[in-house]
């Protein structure tokens, strides 16, 4: 578990790193395409290099914005409260800020750079369907993202997955509306043109199958620390039993922020199953009771 916290760290850091020069390289491209226009260039790189950083920063409260989670007290979730606090006694690890989502489909997801700053979020439907053997284990596989150090890694990829899409969609209007502006018989003018539709379009199902590759390791993980957090392993796949057998999508889903929850919380799709995030839950299930023979 230890090397799995050190891997995502460093993976933190690769992941930022390659997005820069992966867009570095997209803006030399795109200039010199353009004529040898470096502006192209530079303004790539410092959009890439900016907001790398303050997504590093702020990642975490635009996905609570997002979900539209609302924070709770002891007082007003004793239940909720309770749980979360007797985990954190169990593992040393710092209390995390709680929130809710107003929303019928269960789901949790964990935000947060480090545990000192962490947040879980749970829907009310989630603490409707779940008993508190089950709510324990959803609670504990949050919390188990949280000391991992998976949320680092996945809040990253999220804000990075936002970003290309933005670039993309710039992108592929500048192409557009450039491109009629340009003499069509200049052949480097119609490359820049193909190349603008194609990086478009390639760029966010390239972004989604990376954040899907980082996700789903990420998640069987966090299924096997919450099954030596509780030392209850069958709770938390009776709760994934739950999920799968009361899976509707939230009210609020988002694809950027699809890989930080628990269960997928998008609707049912041939593109949503090609760049899954999450694991096939009955192969989580087995792999917990195999963890639970083995007590």
């Amino acid at each position: 578990m230890y090397s799995a916290i050190a891997r995502n760290k460093r993976n933190t850091w690769f992941i930022l790193i390659g997005f820069v020069l992966f867009l570095g390289g997209v803006g030399l491209l795109a200039g010199w395409l353009a004529g040898n226009n470096w502006f192209i260039t530079a303004f790539v790189l410092i959009f890439a290099a900016g907001y790398a950083t303050v997504q590093y920063f702020a990642a975490s409260r635009e996905a609570l914005a997002l979900a539209g989670a609302f924070p709770v007290t002891r007082e007003e979730a004793p239940r909720y409260y309770r749980l979360v606090e007797n985990l954190c006694i169990t593992t040393g690890s710092p209390m995390p800020a709680l929130y809710v989502v107003e929303d019928a489909a269960p789901n949790a997801f964990a935000t947060g750079r480090k545990p000192e700053e962490a947040a879980i979020t749970v829907t009310t439907g989630l603490f409707e369907l779940m008993d508190d053997r089950e709510l324990e284990g959803v609670l504990g596989h949050e919390l188990g993202h949280i000391r991992n150090y998976d949320v680092r890694v996945s809040l990253v990829v999220f804000g990075l997955v936002v970003a290309v899409g933005l670039l993309a969609d710039l992108l592929l209007r500048a192409t557009f509306f450039g491109g009629g502006r340009r003499d069509g018989n200049n052949p480097a003018q119609l490359v820049f043109l193909l190349f603008g539709i194609v990086a478009a379009i390639l760029a966010p199902l390239l972004a989604g199958a990376v954040q899907a590759a980082i996700s789903r390791q990420r998640e069987y993980l966090a299924d096997a620390t919450s099954a030596l957090t509780t030392r209850d392993p069958e709770g938390l796949a009776s709760a994934l039993e739950k999920l799968q057998e009361h899976k509707q999508p939230l009210q609020r889903a988002n694809t950027s922020m699809a890989h930080l929850w628990i269960s997928d919380p998008l609707r049912p799709s041939f593109m949503s199953r090609l760049f899954s995030t999450h694991p096939p839950i009955p192969d989580r299930v087995a792999r917990l009771h195999k963890i639970g023979g083995e007590f």
